[in-house]
This record gives structure tokens, sequence and C-alpha cells, in this order.
């Protein structure tokens, strides 16, 4: 199956590279979904995991025998890991409970959120040094920097903890955009 290697043994390290790079990046992203509990995304990851694992990697692993195959094969889990890293950040799937501490009135704070279809709950609290207002809100990871923005604009010097949530049930949640909302049906 991997004959033009004889012919190109350049390219062995070069495949290598790039199949630890897949391969590592679909292992992060499976062991993220498995974290959140997605049944059907994961063990579809998984499969072509290590089918790249079976069919690719332990192949060509053969016929490394030199230096450059082994820093080939270590740099490619680095950057798998990068890069599985990058994917998950810029699919931002899941959810988040951000838990919001300011000094400032924190009714406010949740009329702005509400505002914004965000649902929000408020507590008061007593904290080290003055009375604080709790703001726990539940959004989407998409959401979370629109978030962040209006809490910083809202107290420059705000404190505030986010958490990974594995499920969510009921609440009030902004509506979320589709890709069909964006088609126009008809024309």
């Amino acid at each position: 199956m991997f004959n033009f290697l004889d012919v190109y043994p350049w390219l062995l390290p070069l495949i290598i590279f790039f199949g630890r790079i897949v391969d590592v990046a679909l292992g992060t992203l499976r062991i993220i979904f498995v974290s959140k509990g997605e049944k059907n995304i994961a063990p579809l990851i998984g499969f072509v995991e290590v089918f790249i694992w079976v069919v690719v990697i332990s192949q060509i692993l053969v016929r490394a025998n030199d230096m450059v195959s082994y820093l080939s094969y270590a740099a490619g889990y680095a950057a798998g890991n990068y890069i599985g890293m990058l994917i998950e950040d810029r699919i931002a799937f899941g959810i988040v409970l951000c838990r919001i501490y300011t000094q400032k009135n924190g009714k406010d704070l949740v009329q702005i959120l509400n505002k914004l279809d965000v649902g929000a709950t408020m507590t008061h609290g007593v904290g080290s040094a003055n009375e604080v207002d709790i703001i726990e809100t539940v959004v989407g990871r998409k959401e979370l920097k629109n978030l962040i923005s209006t809490l910083n604009e809202f107290d420059s010097n705000i404190f505030y903890v986010v958490e990974d949530v594995r499920s969510k049930k009921n609440g009030i949640f902004p509506k979320r955009k589709n890709m069909f909302s964006r088609m126009r049906i008809g024309k």
C-alpha cells in the first residue's frame, strides 16, 4: 500500500508528521466530545482516529528507522495537540456557567443580560472586603465573548468564573441561528 515510499523515502517524515497531526487533533476533539456527553459524535471521530492510526501510521512506522522519522512523529504529536485545541476553540462546542461577582447593583446587570435574551439569577453575598451581588448565567461557549464584553462594560472591576457544563434543562437562552435561517426558501 505504501510502496511509493521505497521510491520517495523523503516523504516518510512528512507523512508521519501530518498523519500524527490529524490523528492527535481528532483524539483531542474526541475527548472533548466524550466529556460533553456527545454519544453520536465521539464514536465517529474515534473511528476515523483509529482508522488513521491502523492504516497509515502503523504502516509508516514499519519503515521509520531514523531520527528524522522519530522527530517527525513527536513534532506531529505536539502540533496535533495544538491544532486540536485551536479547532475546539473555533467550534466552541458546549455550554458554560458564568458566575459573576460585582460590587455594583447586580439587578442592573441582570436587566442588561435579560435584554440580550440571557437568563440570569442573582443572589447577595458578603465578600472578604465588601458586600457583592452574585449573578449566575448559563450560555453557549460561542456567546461567551459577547457576555464578557458586556460584563466589562458594566463594571471594569468585575470578577467572574467560567465553568464547563455538561447538560442543562429549561431556562432562558438566546435563540440560536441555524444554518437554514440564512437560506431563502422559494427563489
